[in-house]
């Protein structure tokens, strides 16, 4: 037996008999069965890959090793009722960040679509803009993606947004950045390639080329 105690808030990783458990939850038995883990792949706890996996699960990671244990191609994508479960795992882990992030790829597995996109924000001197935003999930800016009203002018459409793997962004900064479509079908013909800018009330704030636009289960 053997525990990683860590920060005060972090669940435990308690490893018994080669199975690892964090709070008293089994999360490779999750992983296993949203096919990231082959079954007995993190049976040596001492083994230094399965040492960074759980100590990334136990300090609210989830993004950064779900992201690497998916390998995008190589296996069926996971569907949205798994990605819930892992939500629900993380929320009883008191994990925010990492049930936020579980929550977010259930809306794109469910409505399967993936919007990633290169997002630059004006500098503070011409933007609207003049502190940094957080950057899981909580923004929901309009987006100008080519649509146009009957009289000519843009037709806005509302998108959520996910900074990948940073907390802040801020003024004159860029990032890759994943959009949550309040309305997915107005945004299925966005193509890699496409350049769109996103609005904080009526200025633009920043602009961004669509890296990936895509369906979870096939191609848009």
């Amino acid at each position: 037996m053997r525990l990683n105690g860590g920060p005060s808030g972090t669940p435990p990783v308690l490893a018994v008999q080669g199975r690892a458990t964090i709070g008293g939850m089994d999360v490779l038995e999750l992983l296993e069965s949203a096919g990231l883990l082959a079954p007995g792949a993190a049976a040596d706890p001492n083994d230094p890959t399965v040492l960074e996996i759980w100590d990334l699960l136990a300090h609210d990671g989830w993004e950064t090793v779900l992201t690497l244990l998916e390998e995008p191609g190589t296996n069926p994508p996971i569907p949205p009722r798994t990605w819930a479960d892992l939500a629900t795992a993380a929320e009883r882990l008191h994990l925010p960040h990492s049930a936020a992030w579980c929550h977010w790829r259930h809306y794109e597995a469910r409505h399967d679509l993936v919007i990633r996109a290169e997002l630059t924000l004006l500098p503070a001197g011409e933007g609207r803009r003049k502190t940094p935003f957080a950057g899981a999930g909580v923004m929901r800016p309009l987006w100008d993606i080519g649509q146009r009203t009957p009289d000519g002018g843009p037709n806005l459409a509302v998108g959520f947004l996910w900074v990948e793997h940073t907390p802040t962004l801020g003024p004159g900064e860029r990032a890759t950045v994943r959009l949550l479509a309040l309305a997915p079908d107005r945004w299925r013909d966005l193509r890699p390639g496409d350049r769109i800018a996103m609005h904080e009330g009526r200025p633009v704030a920043g602009t961004a080329v669509v890296l990936e636009a895509r369906r979870v289960y096939g191609s848009c």
